[in-house]
Formats: structure tokens, sequence, C-alpha cells
């Protein structure tokens, strides 16, 4: 039997954007609680206290969750870390080609906090399902970064729905 998991990544809750303005309405119309996780306080001070818990069961740090991760495939948490290096840079490349500033520094953190909590939770659960708020991914957002766990054949394209 397949465990069915929701989670969030904590997301200031005066924006109106991002995961937090989603996961209520995913973790409703499925009729599941809340798995939280925010970043440790060495990443972000401010990450886990502007955190929406509304139907949250369980909440986890990052850290805990990269270890988890770990336990369960051998270390996979570098793989991830280093593709979401490369992708950043290439990303860096083009905004320089276009005469843009780089990604913001926080941008690999993010990438990483949302990638390893989609292949975690998949390792954990056997299944996942991905919600996107919008079909019409910018290039250089966080969000962007989820080609990595696809490239990396860890999360299916099947995986991946909008909302």
């Amino acid at each position: 039997m397949t465990k069915r998991c929701s989670f969030s990544f904590a997301w200031p809750l005066n924006r109106p954007q991002g995961i937090s303005a989603i996961t209520r309405h995913v973790s409703a119309e499925l009729e599941i609680k809340r798995c939280l996780v925010t970043l440790d306080e060495e990443y972000d001070s401010t990450h886990s206290d502007l955190a929406d818990r509304v139907d949250v069961v369980y909440e986890l740090k990052f850290s805990q969750l990269l270890s988890m991760l770990n336990e369960k495939t051998d270390q996979i948490g570098s793989t991830l870390e280093e593709a979401i290096e490369r992708k950043l840079a290439l990303k860096n490349a083009k905004r320089a080609e276009l005469g843009k500033d780089p990604m913001a520094a926080w941008a690999k953190t993010y990438a990483m906090l949302q990638e390893v909590t989609k292949v975690t939770m998949k390792k954990i659960c056997g299944e996942v399902t991905v919600a996107h708020t919008t079909d019409s991914i910018h290039p250089c957002s966080v969000t962007s970064f989820y080609e990595v766990g696809m490239e990396l054949n860890l999360i299916d394209k099947e995986d991946m729905v909008a909302f």
C-alpha cells in the first residue's frame, strides 16, 4: 500500500505566491495532513518562523531530511547538490550573456530544499505528486530547478501535475 504524503516548503505567509499558496489547497483536496520542511537556522534564520503551519502534523528541518535521504540512497544528497550547482552555473552564464546579474545567493539553498524534499518524500512514500501553480515556469526561478530531479531520474515526468 502506498502512503500518501503532502509536504510543503516554508514560505513567508505574507506572500501570496510560492509553495504556501498551494499546499493548503492540495492537502485539502486530497484530504490529507501536511508535513512541513523548513531550513535550518544556519541557512535562513526566519524561514521556520514564517512557515504556514495550517494542517501540519509533522515538521522536519532540512538537515534531518537530507540525512534521511542519504541513509536511504547512498549519499544522493551530494549528487543533487552537484547537479544543482551545475544548473545554477548554466543559468548564471545565460544571465551574464543577457547582461543580467546572477541569481540570488539563496537560490541554491532553496533549490536544494525543494529537490531534497521531493526526492526524500518519494523514497519514503513510494510516490510523489509535484503540483506547480503555473505551467509557465520562469527559467531562473527556484521552481525551475525541478528539472534536476528529473534529469537524475529521481523524479518522473508523470509525478508532475498542474494545479
